[in-house]
């Protein structure tokens, strides 16, 4: 059997179609990137009236830096926390709108609704819920004894911003995995259900291993987005506080740039960040992904 080819008449034709999103990459990626890695070899003072070659310097005092070493724990745990929770709880979702048979559309509708909130007003949401003073979060935790203050405890701040998080990216990944659970033939359900296998053995031997590369791609991208995304969130509800807790890597690059005038420093951490996000990226596609099923 022979492919078809696409033949264009004209040779510049596909350099035209494809040249507004190398534009697009060139001017919000490539430029940006290459101007903060010259920038990190950089030193200026705040009102950028001097400015030093000091070549490595700013990385040497960043990892010597303990500020910065608590930054990259946090996000750590957050990262892993947020994929943790929205991949599991958007797939028990998809699962339980596949069940749904009348009022499916509706369901899929509104658990789909949070993906259109902006990072900043997911933040602002749920910190009015959870505001100690006027939040009804808040004080329907305190009702059953439970001491919530997530202004002056870091461990209900770290809390809140998984939470947050969590919702916002809750219905991008139940759109994928709904898609998925209905590409599953119900003919291999069936026939599990005739061997005598049960709904949770059918769906962790059959159903599962069949939407292994959608959980495998959004697993990588829920750890981009923790990473990257999630500055919205971060500075709506706690702004990296209660005494840096919730100071996750991407805050912190604003937080020394922007408010700290640090900006070879601020520089010197996008640029780590850009190189754990795509370490992280090539390691579960080289070793996690023989483990998925296609």
């Amino acid at each position: 059997m022979q492919t078809k080819r696409t033949v264009f008449p004209n040779r510049i034709l596909p350099y035209l179609l494809i040249a507004p999103q190398l534009l697009i990459t060139v001017v919000f990626f490539l430029w940006p990137a290459a101007t903060a890695f010259w920038q990190s070899f950089l030193r200026q003072d705040a009102f950028g009236f001097k400015t030093n070659f000091v070549w490595f310097q700013n990385y040497r005092r960043l990892f010597a830096d303990p500020l910065y070493m608590d930054a990259f724990g946090h996000t750590m745990v957050f990262a892993v926390s947020v994929t943790i929770l929205s991949t599991t709880i958007a797939l028990t979702l998809a699962a339980a709108a596949m069940r749904v048979l009348r009022t499916s559309r509706i369901y899929s509708t509104l658990l789909i609704w949070p993906y259109a909130v902006a990072p900043a007003i997911a933040g602002i949401l749920w910190w009015f819920m959870f505001n100690p003073s006027i939040g009804i979060v808040a004080y329907m935790l305190r009702s059953m004894g439970i001491s919530w203050n997530h202004l002056i405890n870091p461990d209900n701040a770290m809390v809140l911003i998984v939470i947050a998080a969590t919702w916002k990216q809750i219905s991008y990944n139940f759109l994928f995995f709904l898609a998925a659970l209905q590409s599953v033939p119900r003919s291999l359900q069936e026939a599990g259900a005739i061997d005598g296998a049960g709904p949770v053995k059918r769906f962790w031997t059959i159903v599962f291993p069949l939407i292994s590369p959608t959980t495998f791609y959004l697993v990588v991208i829920n750890i981009v987005y923790a990473m990257f995304d999630t500055f919205g969130i971060v500075h709506a509800t706690t702004q990296g506080g209660p005494a840096r807790a919730t100071e996750i890597l991407v805050y912190k690059v604003y937080f020394d740039g922007f408010i700290g005038l640090n900006l070879g420093s601020s520089a010197a951490q996008s640029v780590i960040l850009m190189i754990i996000v795509v370490a992280l990226t090539a390691i579960q596609f080289r070793f996690i992904e023989r483990r998925v099923q296609y």
